[in-house]
């Protein structure tokens, strides 16, 4: 499995960008594709994740209602639009992926869980 992520960039407060996740690799009973984040000094943070069958992508709580998760299934690519950043949103993201046997529903904001990691890419939110 590869993943590679891109789009971060730098950004003004309030402002959007759209991270994609490039992934090969993948088979048929991965269980879901997610996104982490880490911000200087501190520890990967769960941000969203999605089952690879489909169905509505779980958010945490401090990006909910500004970040969606979404796939092109044609060109296997996840996407996380950022809306609304704020200064606390600067981090390095990463796409993950879980596979068989799949994380339980309690530990999905494991970062250890998780079987890949992208390279990650950074998104810096300041004025």
């Amino acid at each position: 499995v590869q993943l590679q992520a891109s789009g971060g960039g730098l950004v003004q407060p309030g402002g959007s960008l759209r991270l994609s996740c490039a992934a090969s690799g993948l088979t048929f009973d991965t269980c879901a594709i997610g996104w982490f984040r880490q911000a200087p000094g501190k520890e990967r943070e769960f941000v969203a994740r999605a089952r690879y069958s489909g169905g509505e992508p779980y958010y945490a709580d401090s990006v909910k209602g500004r970040f969606t998760a979404s796939r092109n299934n044609a060109k296997n690519t996840w996407y996380l639009q950022m809306n609304s950043l704020k200064p606390e949103d600067t981090a390095v993201y990463y796409c993950v992926v879980d596979r068989p046997p799949c994380i339980i529903w309690g530990r999905i904001r494991n970062a250890r869980e998780y079987d890949y990691w992208g390279q990650g890419t950074l998104v810096t939110v300041s004025s």
